[in-house]
């Protein structure tokens, strides 16, 4: 039996073994909680196993001693893309302007990239918070998101997303901190943390 059911942009997925959905997507990552990299992370081994050619822009990080960026170099068709300059300073800092001028360049990597059509998922790790903290202009990665090529899935990760950013996404989940090991003094660990 065939059904079908309204999706965002208009377009229409048939539901039955077999037949899959080509419409673009977005998914947006969000909350105070552990996990929202994680599970783009996991979008992107699923993608590799499919032979979907895979994306990660990170916006804010900067450390080349973490496991996904050893993993990727080990996954076919996936690309991560360290452009952050690290954990960003207040506004007034001198610094500031660094990490500001580091995420305009990763939006601009990003979105030639999204137009590029080569990629079928590409995940903007930690664009929420570049938003977020002033980094980036929200109409500016709206604008980046929408101009994807046909086919797209776009993930967009990161603490507080933006009214405009969860009004992109057909998916939003919002990580909730329950607990965490940190606050009872577990410092950082390989393959938990990075």
């Amino acid at each position: 039996m065939l059904s079908c059911v309204p999706v965002l942009r208009g377009a229409l997925v048939e539901r039955r073994q077999g037949v899959v959905s080509e419409a673009n997507r977005v998914l947006v990552f969000t909350g105070d909680g552990k996990g929202k990299t994680t599970a783009a992370l996991g979008m992107v081994l699923r993608a590799a196993g499919h032979g979907i050619p895979a994306l990660v822009v990170e916006f804010l990080k900067a450390d080349a001693r973490s496991g996904e960026l050893e993993a990727a170099k080990r996954l076919p068709g996936v690309e991560i893309v360290q452009m952050g300059r690290g954990f960003v300073p207040p506004v007034d800092n001198p610094r500031y302007e660094e990490h500001r001028t580091a995420a305009v360049e990763a939006l601009n990597f990003a979105e030639a990239a999204l137009r590029s059509g080569r990629y079928g998922l590409v995940v903007l790790d930690e664009v929420c918070g570049a938003v977020n903290r002033g980094l980036l202009r929200e109409d500016a990665v709206c604008e980046a998101v929408e101009a994807a090529a046909p086919g797209t899935c776009v993930v967009l990760t990161g603490r507080g997303a933006t009214e405009k950013l969860l009004a992109l996404a057909d998916t939003v989940t919002e990580m909730r901190c329950v607990r965490h090991g940190m606050d009872a003094g577990i410092g950082a660990q390989k393959g938990v943390e990075f």
